[in-house]
């Protein structure tokens, strides 16, 4: 008679008390990965905070800003902390989707002399994708990277190939020149958590850049989570519980931008011509969420929501002809609207 097999500890115990364990480790990694990042990149701590925080919802982010403000730079770091395959694409004009989906090609088998095709995997096969300059890609690439965006799958000869997890697009855009360039369709923009506004640095902060960066040392960046421990961390931000009022203050925030709906502000019916639709409020929860789980809280509140509704709102908000005219910003409009609440 054989003995019944046992069951691996980590099975036997609850779940709860496995996902008190793994929000320990989540903050304890949250802290080693800014730490490590700081090692390369001064200052930009809110950037950073809610970088980690779109990595960890699994959302993907849209870096805006100037060029030298170590955008770049950011990326490759939090992808070398992340232990996670990464690729950067240079996106430019004359950029064709298979560039970035991969591509097939006729290739012989010498042992039968038969020719056959054979798929090669373009860059968007990696888990952190950088999308440098995405603005400047023409509309059929920017179509490729929606769909890996949206399914995380490419189609590619007819055939679709999935894409490993974790899977996330984090791309720069430069605001001032905009030669040669393809704005981004608001179905893409709407696929990206966060916006973040990279702005420059103080000066304390560009002194210690410009000591760091003209020396002949370069800092090490330790690897901290792996893909497996990432995926699973992501899990557990989903897991964890928003309180009605979380939800309810969520949706009434991106509400509040549709210019038709009765919790616009006056100034947002006269300034704005599209509003967040419906994945604004899926995405200002799931922030909170990350950000709550980031500090080792296991549930969300208000103040997590208001974190990060600045970089969900922005580039959803459409400003109307008038607003631009009169110089109306979504962030103005969003602080109008939050002290009227």
């Amino acid at each position: 008679m054989h003995a019944p097999s046992r069951a691996p500890a980590d099975a036997a115990r609850p779940a709860d008390e496995r996902d008190v364990e793994l929000l320990a480790q989540l903050a304890d990694a949250r802290r080693t990965l800014t730490e490590q990042i700081g090692r390369r990149v001064v200052g930009q701590h809110e950037i950073v905070d809610n970088l980690i925080a779109a990595i960890l919802a699994g959302g993907h982010a849209l870096l805006v800003g100037v060029p030298g403000l170590a955008k770049t730079l950011l990326v490759q770091t939090v992808s070398q902390a992340l232990d996670l395959s990464f690729s950067r694409v240079q996106f430019t004009p004359d950029l064709m989707p298979s560039d970035i989906t991969g591509t097939e090609i006729l290739e012989e088998d010498h042992s039968t002399g038969r020719r056959v095709f054979k798929f090669v995997r373009g860059p968007l096969f990696a888990n952190v994708v950088l999308a440098d300059e995405i603005n400047r890609a023409p509309p059929k690439t920017q179509a490729a990277l929606l769909q890996a965006m949206q399914e995380h799958a490419v189609t590619a000869a007819g055939q679709t190939h999935r894409l490993g997890e974790p899977f996330f697009v984090l791309a720069t855009q430069n605001p001032i020149e905009q030669e040669g360039t393809y704005p981004l369709p608001e179905a893409q923009l709407d696929r990206f958590m966060f916006e973040l506004r990279v702005g420059y640095p103080t000066r304390e902060e560009e002194e210690r850049i410009v000591s760091a960066t003209t020396g002949d040392t370069e800092s090490a960046v330790r690897k901290v989570l792996p893909a497996e421990q990432l995926v699973a961390l992501q899990h557990l931000v989903r897991r964890l519980p928003a309180p009605p009022t979380v939800v309810k203050f969520a949706v009434q925030l991106a509400r509040s931008t549709r210019p038709a709906d009765p919790d616009a502000t006056p100034d947002v019916k006269r300034f704005v011509s599209w509003g967040a639709g419906p994945r604004a409020s899926q995405y200002l929860v799931l922030g909170a969420k990350a950000r709550a789980a980031m500090d080792g809280r296991a549930v969300p509140d208000l103040d997590d929501v208001r974190s990060v509704a600045l970089s969900v709102l922005r580039h959803r908000v459409v400003v109307n002809f008038q607003g631009e005219a009169e110089g109306v910003s979504v962030e103005r409009l969003l602080q109008l609207g939050e002290r009227r609440r």
